[in-house]
């Protein structure tokens, strides 16, 4: 009989050595054996573990082959969020970047200095660990909710299944980094694509990202990609680390690739001098790079700097000039968008600029396109704003064809034939058609979204195929449609449409504030929303009042005031809510919220931050009750910050508060505030 004792070693020993080998050839780039030696551990390993199934463990280097396909990817909320990056565009503006650090820290002001590194352009991951072994992985998202990626993760070879270090010992610690796939493997991907007859890929992001995206998990194994980690998020207990470059340091040690390119800069200048010099060898490197990312050092100063909404204060991404191509317009189309607005779009010959194979370009409005002249047959510049947005710089004049025409705005919608129509003092032409199935699709996905009404499934192939084949003509046709129909639809299979008939049931109850977001009224965004759903209290009474009277609310002013009157005087949108209400819709808003305007103001100039499952209100909705009261929700807690929100699993939030004083409210002591 076999030894299990031996058996048991001998497998330790191999994943420990395989794991070494492949850490020196995919993280630190210099293999210490050959190919055949590599593979004949391997080798060893698989058939030990085929022979003692029973004995495989999660963190096994054979286990990064993929599993079964997946149905879909389940929803993951990052407890600390991923935010965007602000921008800096020149050296001037990464000087006012510091000068603002400075003016933050008033009297207190320490020197500061800096940890630059490439900004990859890849699909930005959340990796938590807990015991030191890789447990979950999860995409970037909206930047507070990602999706469940793990099984495709775990077949990056780059990504350590289990941590050294320091940092093994910590209970739970999520890290997080950038996954992309390296210009040589996306050359070689796309050839070997294009001779199996499929599509390549029009730049390495798109590879990476639908790469990672894939529910097979066997596929996404063969593809090359890579990652580099560039911070440490949340951890429990929390991590001892005092600056970002000693965060990279352990990462580094604890086995996780950072950048080979990341340096510690003492103050702005050398900042500048990094970001020019590797905007120079852009072409040289191997990977996509549209930037640099430049840090605050010291962990300390992020915190007390804190955060906006939208990113950190305490690091900027300083972006490379756009490039430019030379290209044809070949034909100038309309695309109809959400509130009927009509935006022309070249269509170009191909192109590349910046990695990305250009076909077509944003031409703004009618207006722009007479300022810029330009024509169809027209030879133009052609650049990626930010390198994200195509867009037509200028026409070449010395090639424009002798005859070329001036551009005219039809006069009718290119979907519904409905007669455009372009308001009083405004540069965009627009269709007046509710029901023109372009901005019945675009609503549809507008209502939809997670800060609307949070249907998760309703996708965009989903509402082209509802539209396209009449199932949904507005909004109230969503609630009638059951799982038999919805199995029908390509890409959704039984468990998948069942899913989603759950996802609708429940956004029923979501209230007029994210109703009125959700149903795209011009001009009315979130905050205007909650604002009036406060006020009001339901659809009813909002759609009693007059012009004059909305116009009057604190906040809301005369054009969105006039923008919810034509709203709501319009005997489609009438009907749309009462079948709305037929269906189970809530109209109206949570008590807490439907007091008048003045009364809520009472936490005007407040600062507030949420943490943690509150056990009745989601954290949109009590989002939406602070800022119609006045409030103002941030991400991060420092000495600016009035309250804190708690509810269950708080996470570090919690402790920063009790550390800087800050009072902690529970979700019954916030309603308290609110009704005060």
């Amino acid at each position: 009989m076999e030894d299990q004792t031996a058996v048991r070693e001998r497998l330790a020993a191999l994943r420990d050595v395989v794991s070494q080998h492949q850490h020196r050839y995919y993280v630190e780039d210099r293999p210490t054996v050959s190919d055949a030696a590599y593979d004949a551990l391997y080798r060893e390993l698989q058939d030990l573990e085929a022979a003692h199934p029973h004995l495989i463990t999660p963190d096994s280097p054979t286990q990064r082959v993929g599993a079964e396909p997946a149905e879909g990817f389940e929803s993951v909320a990052h407890q600390v969020p991923m935010l965007s990056l602000d921008n800096a565009r020149d050296a001037d503006e990464l000087r006012e970047f510091e000068a603002r650090l400075v003016r933050l820290q008033a009297e207190s002001a320490q020197p500061l200095s800096y940890v630059v590194e490439p900004k990859i352009d890849g699909l930005g991951v959340a990796l938590l660990y807990e015991g030191g072994e890789f447990v979950r992985g999860a995409t970037r998202g909206d930047g507070r909710v990602g999706e469940n990626i793990t099984q495709n993760l775990r077949t990056i070879k780059s990504i350590p299944l289990r941590l050294d270090g320091e940092l093994a010992s910590l209970s739970r610690l999520e890290i997080r980094g950038e996954v992309y796939m390296p210009r040589r493997a996306f050359t070689r991907l796309n050839r070997q694509l294009e001779a199996d007859g499929q599509a390549p890929f029009a730049n390495p992001r798109n590879a990476a990202a639908g790469s990672l995206r894939l529910l097979d998990s066997r596929i996404t194994a063969r593809r090359p990609l890579d990652v580099f980690f560039y911070t440490l998020g949340h951890s429990e207990p929390t991590h001892p680390v005092t600056s970002h470059w000693d965060a990279l340091q352990a990462l580094s040690q604890a086995g996780a690739r950072t950048n080979p390119r990341v340096a510690r800069c003492s103050s702005i200048e050398e900042v500048i001098a990094y970001c020019q010099a590797l905007e120079a060898e852009r072409n040289e490197l191997d990977y996509e790079a549209d930037g640099v990312v430049v840090k605050v050092d010291n962990l300390a100063l992020q915190g007390a700097f804190g955060a906006t909404a939208h990113h950190p204060r305490w690091a900027i991404a300083f972006k490379f000039a756009a490039q430019q191509a030379i290209s044809v317009v070949r034909e100038i189309t309309l695309n109809v968008g959400r509130t009927g607005a009509l935006t022309p779009t070249a269509v170009l010959d191909a192109v590349h600029i910046a990695g990305v194979t250009v076909r077509r370009a944003s031409l703004h409005n009618e207006d722009e396109i007479r300022r810029k002249d330009i024509r169809v047959g027209d030879t133009v510049w052609v650049e990626r704003a930010g390198d994200v947005i195509p867009q037509v710089v200028s026409v070449i004049l010395d090639k424009r064809p002798a005859d070329s025409e001036l551009f005219v705005m039809p006069e009718h919608c290119p979907v519904c034939q409905t007669a455009i129509y372009r308001p009083l003092g405004e540069v965009v032409a627009r269709c007046p058609n509710a029901v023109c199935p372009a901005q019945l699709r675009e609503r549809l996905l507008h209502y939809g979204g997670r800060r609307a009404m949070d249907i998760d499934g309703l996708g965009a192939a989903v509402v082209e195929q509802l539209v396209d084949r009449g199932l949904v003509r507005d909004f109230a046709d969503l609630y009638a449609l059951d799982q038999s129909t919805l199995e029908v639809l390509d890409r959704l299979a039984e468990k998948s449409a069942g899913n989603l008939v759950d996802a609708i049931a429940r956004s029923r109850e979501r209230g007029l504030a994210r109703l009125l977001f959700g149903l795209g009224i011009r001009h009315v965004g979130e905050r205007a929303a909650a604002l009036l759903a406060a006020h009001y209290g339901s659809f009813a009474a909002l759609a009693e009042a007059d012009t004059e009277e909305l116009a009057e609310i604190r906040d809301v002013g005369p054009v969105i005031a006039e923008s919810v009157s034509q709203f709501c005087a319009h005997e489609e949108n009438r009907r749309t809510l009462e079948r709305l209400a037929d269906a189970g819709v809530r109209l109206d808003q949570d008590p807490v919220a439907a007091t008048p305007s003045d009364a809520a103001q009472t936490l005007a100039g407040k600062v507030f931050v949420l943490t943690g499952t509150l056990p009745n209100l989601k954290r949109n909705d009590a989002q939406a009750l602070i800022a119609a009261a006045g409030g103002r929700v941030t991400s991060s807690v420092t000495r600016n910050t009035d309250y804190v929100v708690a509810g269950s699993d708080p996470g570090r939030k919690l402790q920063q508060a009790q550390d800087l004083d800050v009072p902690v409210l529970d979700e019954e002591q916030l309603r308290g505030l609110l009704q005060d």
